[in-house]
């Protein structure tokens, strides 16, 4: 059964961002093979605990490299706006917090672009309880996310820019 290729949406800075975590990720990978191979050329003992650490590190850079592939591949760069006055991805909004009376600006992207670290604002994902209620809203409109904990946060939409 093969799977349908999933269009991933990013902005050009998430995009960007991914490429360089990918090219991190790949000097890492070779830090890291180096390592191992020093690790086996001087165990003696087949159970040496360095050696299992530097191959479950291997592994774990090349799934996260795997990943990242993954997620550029199957990109598309967000460029026009359909919803002009709608948040959608690549929007970044005010927020009124109406239980604090607090503003808070976020970028709204989408799930692969929001686990990636960098950036001048902090990122809601349009996967996350706020970024879900937060999607085709207006300026002026006011919503509620249900947190996991049974609480209940109001929030209203200060402004929308792109």
């Amino acid at each position: 059964m093969t799977q349908a290729t999933k269009t991933v949406r990013l902005t050009r800075e998430g995009f960007e961002r991914l490429q360089r975590a990918l090219d991190q990720e790949q000097g890492r990978l070779a830090e890291a093979t180096r390592i191992l191979q020093e690790q086996m050329e001087t165990s003696a003992d087949s159970e040496d605990t360095g050696l299992e650490d530097a191959k479950r590190e291997k592994m774990n850079i090349e799934a996260r490299i795997d990943e990242l592939e993954d997620t550029l591949s199957q990109a598309t760069i967000i460029e026009d706006h359909e919803n002009a006055g709608r948040v959608e991805l690549g929007a970044i909004v005010v927020l009124g917090n109406e239980t604090t009376k607090k503003d808070m600006k976020v970028m709204v992207v989408s799930a692969p672009e929001a686990t990636v670290t960098g950036g001048s604002l902090p990122r809601v994902s349009d996967d996350s309880p706020v970024g879900k209620e937060l999607m085709g809203r207006k300026k002026g409109e006011a919503f509620v996310v249900n947190l996991d904990n049974g609480k209940q946060m109001k929030y209203k939409v200060k402004s929308i820019e792109y």
